[in-house]
């Protein structure tokens, strides 16, 4: 059933089997990934809050070699399953208890590994350490780029490609130099550059780089595009959510509209780049193909708009894959692979009979279904993509009666919501938003996921970019301060 609903990757399912549990799938614990996080929240692993059930299981129940030596030290001849609080009080004691082990006997600890980012139960996996020697930083200060340490030059010209995408003039490197051995005098000159790219048609325009950033959110397919350039089934038009989503993550706007916009945005003009907010007026007048018919009060940014219920809601009464993507998207929790998983007392209740309530589902269900029911009153391809207090009545006779009881109140990051504008709103201000902000222009600009090593740099990011006395949400001043990181700055 689940891995109907969210792809091939959900048979994973049982992987939140706790390593203290027995073996049948009805012994799940959710809670194992947060509590581990907890004892290690440094980690790598623990980049978004939640450790992957593959840190202590191959395909689940079955542990890998790590799971097993720590399963042996959690109440070690207690009856199994345990309790989710017995478990929870011996996981702590037990992770100490292996620290100094090798699981995998690849000559590095298990804690050496886990705090160097490699795999405790791979022999495969080794930590690798970025971190220069000082005779290394030595010899690099002295070398044409410093790979020990942040190079002016080399953030000169990445800026430029990244930004601007182009390598700078030689004109342009002859300047620079004259101030790269000043640092304030080259990094203001950096900032200059950046302030100019980041208004780019390269930058910012249509099918410019921050565009193609929302492919993975937004999901096109032209055969089912409405409006301009239409594919022969159209069924909604996504260059609204691609203006939305350039819009919100450009200027001196806050990233949150993504979540909380009630508005919509055109593009004027793309050289230069030019865009603004449509009145409720001119969306009024749209023809039936591209009309956005949710009410302006109920809308929360890029997880209403006609396309997103398109795609996501299709004809479903409750909307499983629709709150599937917008946690995977925006907050970072893909749920197919266990990530974010924080149950909800006595869910999943199951309204639609579609057998989420079974053993092997409901770890996972109890906290998906939480948030899709906030989606319950939004139409998908039935209903018009409008909103409609009494929705599920129509779903009676294919789902049964139960299902018009299914509420619109939701809890997401174990808060509830009285909707989904509410819900909406404890996401975008959630740290895991802050978190996926930064980690998609970290993948996008540094090249890699972050490292043990950038860490500190990585989590100073993401707890600036919520500060209203820092970067106040805005995307810009998040830029600013990440092209001058180590791990970017650093050939």
């Amino acid at each position: 059933m689940f891995a109907a609903i969210l792809g091939a990757g959900a048979m994973s399912l049982a992987g939140l089997l706790a390593i203290g549990a027995s073996a049948p799938a009805a012994d799940a614990k959710p809670p194992a990934p947060e509590a581990f996080c907890k004892t290690y929240p440094s980690s790598q692993a623990c980049q978004t809050g939640f450790a992957d059930c593959t840190t202590c299981h191959t395909i689940a129940p079955a542990r890998n070699s790590f799971g097993q030596m720590l399963a042996d030290r959690i109440q070690p001849g207690a009856a199994r399953p345990l309790s989710d609080q017995d478990f929870l009080s011996a996981l702590p004691g037990a992770l100490k208890q292996v620290e100094e082990l090798d699981a995998d006997g690849d000559g590095f600890s298990n804690i050496v590994e886990l705090l160097g980012g490699s795999l405790m139960a791979s022999a495969e996996s080794a930590p690798v350490s970025t971190a220069c020697t000082a005779e290394q930083a030595k010899h690099a200060s002295a070398s044409g780029w410093n790979t020990c340490a942040y190079d002016a030059e080399y953030a000169f010209k990445k800026v430029h490609m990244d930004f601007c995408g182009r390598s700078p003039t030689r004109a342009e490197m002859i300047d620079f130099r004259k101030v790269r051995s000043d640092e304030t005098k080259s990094r203001a000159r950096i900032g200059e550059v950046l302030n100019q790219c980041l208004a780019s048609a390269h930058w910012i325009g249509k099918d410019g780089v921050v565009w193609n950033m929302a492919n993975a959110k937004i999901r096109p397919a032209h055969t089912v595009k409405s409006g301009n350039d239409a594919g022969p089934v159209p069924l909604g038009d996504y260059d609204d959510d691609y203006n939305l989503f350039v819009w919100a993550n450009s200027g001196d706007r806050d990233v949150r509209d993504l979540l909380l916009a009630q508005y919509f945005v055109k593009r004027v003009s793309d050289n230069p780049v030019a865009l603004e907010k449509i009145s409720e007026e001119e969306l009024a007048k749209r023809d039936r193909g591209t009309k956005q018919p949710v009410p302006v009060e109920k809308r929360a940014g890029m997880i209403t708009t006609r396309w997103f219920s398109a795609v996501h809601t299709m004809f479903t009464a409750i909307p499983r894959t629709t709150a599937a993507q917008a946690y995977r998207a925006y907050l970072g929790f893909d749920i197919a692979k266990m990530q974010g998983l924080q149950p909800v007392p006595h869910e999943p209740v199951d309204y639609d009979a579609k057998g989420v309530g079974a053993p092997q589902c409901a770890a996972c269900h109890s906290t998906l279904d939480p948030m899709a029911y906030a989606f319950t009153r939004y139409n998908g391809i039935s209903g018009g993509y409008s909103y409609d207090e009494k929705r599920l009545e129509g779903y009676v006779k294919v789902d049964g009666p139960r299902v018009k009881d299914a509420p619109k109140s939701a809890v997401i990051l174990g808060q509830p919501a009285a909707d989904l504008v509410e819900m909406a709103k404890i996401a975008a201000n959630s740290d895991a938003f802050a978190r996926k902000v930064v980690y998609d222009y970290w993948k996008l600009l540094v090249g890699r996921e972050p490292t043990i090593q950038d860490q500190a740099e990585y989590n100073r990011l993401w707890q600036q970019l919520k500060a209203p006395t820092e970067f106040n949400y805005r995307v810009d001043n998040l830029l600013h301060a990440l092209v001058l990181t180590n791990a970017y700055g650093r050939p």
